[in-house]
């Protein structure tokens, strides 16, 4: 089994991860703009995710020695170890259900502010709980000024949202489509009219339409993706995009202690002389329940959809291989990335290994490049979006200067 030893190492794989977990949100997100349903690209998802686990687990869990202490993985499979599996079973679930949540939380309220506020309510939530489960490795002058910045670059990104979604309203209100009535009813009209089937089965293929090119930022630019997108958003009230990034967060602020306990037993669940589980065997029941829960719930999605999301079947979804392949890349990239993390985490307390929640700095070049999110909006929008990178960057500078060596339990 391979094992990082060192702080640089562990700082080496934090960064791996910061820039495979920061990418993954923006190839789904890329997805959804193009209209894809959210179902059919979690379903793919779950699928290279878990592959991605497999794939780390008979590589790294099986390079090098076996020992008692930390056997590989194919040796840890038949042990009796289930109160350590049904704590890495319990951070799958929570972090399947934020995913989920995050997923459409992107429609909502963006990219760039859905990254922020659930990565800043995880780290302090989750690196609050870390630090008390590692045995405050960590240094606490250090690691809690850091906490303190991802708190303070989250309200600033409730209020980037406000402030992007009153300049949005003010687009729409002033776009010469839009005249008359309030711009969320003017919307909701020109959306009935469209008529868009509520069945993904009975949508007829698009017929080809003369092309023009809309610039980003305007009212034109957001009528057009609203039109286009699969999830049907615009002028929602603003504590629903809010509500479900605060449930993210909170369900990501608690997979990281569950599998902090699965591989260090902090509470002494395991009978004397079962070895803890190692990082690999954990991440592979960790990304087991993850897939069963992401399975079952979007299975149950297909036929029951939200968010004004149009209905779908299996059938539907095995057929649909438009967009696939990013799907897939994507559920191997942040399988990967959680891989990482842990590996880190386990080598330098996972409190510090919660600097790679700083992804929403490259969650956020993306949505700016990619997506023109925030062109167009008002000076204050814009500072206030400064502000709140800022503050990601010098809490990612602080956590990863609290790493330390992790001593034997």
């Amino acid at each position: 089994m391979y094992l990082v030893k060192d702080i640089s190492g562990a700082i080496g794989l934090m960064a791996a991860a910061l820039v495979l977990l920061g990418t993954w949100p923006v190839v789904l997100a890329v997805l959804e703009r193009r209209g894809r349903l959210p179902q059919h690209t979690y379903l793919d998802y779950s699928i290279s995710n878990f592959l991605a686990a497999v794939l780390v687990a008979f590589t790294f869990g099986q390079i090098g020695g076996d020992t008692p202490e930390t056997p590989n993985f194919l040796t840890q499979l038949t042990q009796d170890n289930w109160p350590s599996i049904m704590f890495a079973i319990a951070g799958g679930v929570f972090i399947t259900l934020g995913t989920l949540a995050t997923q459409y939380g992107w429609a909502y309220v963006g990219l760039t502010v859905t990254e922020v506020m659930a990565s800043s309510l995880k780290v302090v939530i989750g690196t609050t709980l870390n630090y008390f489960l590692d045995g405050r490795i960590n240094k606490a002058e250090v690691l809690f000024p850091g906490v303190g910045c991802f708190l303070i670059a989250a309200c600033l990104g409730s209020l980037v949202h406000s402030s992007n979604a009153a300049d949005n309203q003010e687009k729409l209100s002033n776009s010469r489509n839009f005249t008359g009535n309030t711009a969320k009813e003017e919307l909701t009209r020109h959306l009935l009219e469209e008529e868009e089937p509520k069945d993904f089965e009975e949508a007829k293929p698009d017929v080809p339409k003369a092309e023009q090119k809309i610039e980003a930022g305007t009212a034109d630019f957001l009528i057009h993706l609203e039109d286009k997108r699969s999830i049907k958003v615009l002028g929602s009230n603003t504590l629903v995009g809010l509500g479900i990034v605060t449930f993210a967060g909170v369900c990501y602020s608690l997979f990281a202690p569950a599998f902090n306990l699965a591989t260090n037993d902090q509470w002494h669940t395991l009978r004397d002389g079962v070895p803890h589980l190692v990082v690999y065997t954990a991440f592979f029941y960790f990304s087991l329940s993850s897939f069963v829960v992401g399975l079952a719930l979007n299975a149950w999605f297909l036929y029951r959809p939200m968010a004004g999301v149009p209905r779908s079947s299996l059938r539907a979804y095995i057929s649909d291989w438009e967009g696939r392949e990013l799907a897939l890349l994507a559920g191997m990239v942040s399988g990967l990335g959680n891989a990482f993390t842990f590996m880190a985490g386990q080598a330098a307390g996972y409190a510090a290994a919660d600097s790679v929640q700083a992804l929403p700095l490259v969650s956020t070049f993306w949505g700016v490049v990619l997506f023109g999110e925030y062109r167009r909006s008002s000076r204050r929008t814009y500072t206030l979006l400064a502000s709140m990178l800022f503050m990601f960057v010098v809490a990612m500078a602080v956590l990863m200067a609290s790493s330390a060596h992790r001593k034997p339990l």
